[in-house]
């Protein structure tokens, strides 16, 4: 990219509100988000690649990948796509480079698999990280990854920015329709009452990762009413988005 660029982002109207929503029906702290986004903005000296961002998604068809219960069966699919630009959902990561799939982005708050968010780093994938009150421990993570980009969900300042969402799944989505992509197809996002295996690793709170799946669907349909973006789903169906069948997906995605 030369000279000034003249990309504008598609700033989201109504997230503050939807934000405040999210910390009441949850119980989460604005003030620890805020904590948590200020250790990661201290951690951050590099330059963001945001530039590199905008090169992988805008104008593009983008494969947002999430780590549910149907991946495995849309991992053949996604490998025939090799030049598409892929973002992962952190445990989605480990699935797709067991596989020879390289994410170009993988968005992230460190609660998945560190062996592979490191080897997608080395592969050079921008790591997407997310900071909330609740991951500060293991925020200094992000010193490991070479090109790293730090979010929050509170108001954006310094190198932290905020592209919207809630949990990694959804803000991949949020992240690509903030660049600008053509067309948005989604794999492995389901929202329904199974956990994939690959999204979560060790013990956990089912009733709160089910909850949380719901509210990431509530906000990925509000997204798509917006229709700045093509939103397409493999998956589940959902409002705002085209459902198609994998076998398809050559009709409407265009093969490099």
């Amino acid at each position: 990219m030369t000279g000034v660029s003249t990309f504008r982002p598609m700033r989201l109207q109504g997230w503050d509100r939807r934000y405040g929503t999210i910390l009441r029906e949850f119980g989460f702290s604005r003030r620890e988000d805020l904590r948590a986004a200020r250790l990661l903005n201290s951690l951050l000296e590099r330059k963001e690649p945001l530039d590199k961002l905008e090169r992988k998604i805008r104008g593009r068809t983008v494969f947002v990948i999430g780590a549910g219960p149907s991946l495995s069966f849309a991992i053949p699919q996604i490998k025939k796509f090799k030049q598409v630009t892929k973002i992962a959902a952190d445990g989605a990561t480990k699935a797709l480079i067991e596989n020879g799939i390289r994410p170009d982005i993988v968005v992230t708050d460190l609660d998945g698999n560190l062996e592979y968010l490191k080897k997608a780093s080395k592969k050079n994938s921008i790591m997407v990280v997310h900071s909330h009150g609740d991951n500060i421990g293991v925020l200094p993570l992000a010193l490991l990854f070479k090109h790293c980009i730090g979010t929050t969900e509170g108001k954006p300042f310094d190198r932290i920015r905020n592209f919207g969402g809630f949990t990694d799944g959804d803000r991949c989505v949020f992240l690509a329709r903030y660049f600008c992509a053509e067309k948005i197809v989604l794999f492995g996002m389901d929202f329904g009452k199974r956990v994939g295996t690959y999204s979560k690793e060790g013990r956990y709170d089912r009733k709160v990762k089910i909850a949380k799946l719901a509210k990431a669907r509530e906000l990925l349909e509000w997204l798509a009413s917006g229709k700045e973006c093509e939103f397409y789903t493999t998956s589940e169906k959902m409002k705002g988005f085209e459902k198609i069948r994998l076998p398809d997906l050559s009709e409407r995605v265009k093969k490099y």
